[in-house]
């Protein structure tokens, strides 16, 4: 009897699952952003070459990983974050599926040197389509580098799609400042073709915001906090005058997390009504947590 249903290769099935994950280059940057934060990271460079569509380098301090975590990484629904279905309504961490440098490395080439403070020698692992091709040892510093280089080589219609090398490095760009903004305790770099773009020393969240965005930005900023049974908001909102016709300067963080809610977004904007017109929008960096 032959059977009309098949289990897909694993290659086959990472390449979809990338199709979730990996959108753009800033979808790898966000993913390897987040996994230097929950390693504990006090420094972090992001470096693009063609706005990450040649290259994305991410290189920490971070704790690292032994060599059986690193191959074990790149295993699709492989995690550190969760045991069981309980733990999703108790996750302190970024990522937890366990499917994003598998994802990555079914549509890219990927290498991953990595070493841990207690061991005398790392890991330097190669992959392609997915598949661990070489596994060196690493002389390196404790921590991470992973290098994601032509992203989408393997599914040649998806790179088609992909935009000019300007708008791609703002989507980088934006990503970088959504972790750089709630994670100001962190050092950060991005460079972009050997350029540095930013360098961004450990600094407290108003010093983080004019860093990012001018060191006259500090004089727009009113600061903001409030605290109720449920939830505790603080942060800044930008002066009225300083409002623009085009969204830009709007970031809402829960639990250190960045998110796009329309509903607050028109709420604020209905609390400035009064000062503002209705082509103007209210900038503003608020921080949820419950």
């Amino acid at each position: 009897m032959n059977a009309l249903i098949s289990v897909l290769p694993d290659h086959v099935a990472n390449q979809i699952a990338a199709g979730e994950v990996v959108q753009r280059p800033a979808s790898v940057v966000k993913e390897l952003l987040e996994n230097s934060i929950d390693a504990g990271a006090t420094k972090i460079t992001l470096s693009l070459k063609d706005a990450g569509k040649t290259a994305i380098v991410v290189t920490d301090d971070g704790s690292g990983m032994n060599s059986l975590d690193a191959e074990l990484c790149f295993r699709r629904h492989a995690t550190s974050k969760i045991s069981s279905a309980e733990d999703l309504f108790n996750l302190n961490t970024r990522g937890f599926r366990g499917e994003a440098m598998a994802s990555i490395a079914a549509v890219a080439h990927v290498q991953l040197k990595t070493k841990t403070a207690d061991t005398g020698m790392g890991t330097n692992l190669k992959l392609e389509d997915g598949k661990i091709t070489a596994n060196l040892p690493y002389p390196g510093p404790a921590g991470s580098i992973v290098e994601v280089r032509n992203l989408f080589y393997s599914v040649p219609a998806r790179r088609k799609f992909l935009k000019n090398d300007r708008i791609e490095l703002r989507h980088c760009i934006d990503e970088f400042h959504r972790v750089a903004l709630v994670h100001a305790d962190i050092e950060w770099i991005l460079k972009h073709d050997d350029k540095i773009l930013f360098h961004l020393l450990p600094e407290n969240r108003r010093r983080r915001i004019s860093a990012i965005f001018g060191r006259k930005f500090d004089e727009k900023l009113v600061p903001i906090k409030e605290s109720t049974d449920v939830v505790c908001v603080e942060g800044f909102v930008l002066k009225p005058e300083y409002a623009k016709k085009r969204r830009g300067e709007q970031f809402f963080f829960v639990n250190d997390r960045f998110m796009k809610s329309p509903y607050l977004h028109n709420a604020i904007r209905e609390a400035f009504e009064e000062v503002l017109s209705a082509e103007h929008h209210p900038g503003y960096f608020l921080f949820f947590a419950g």
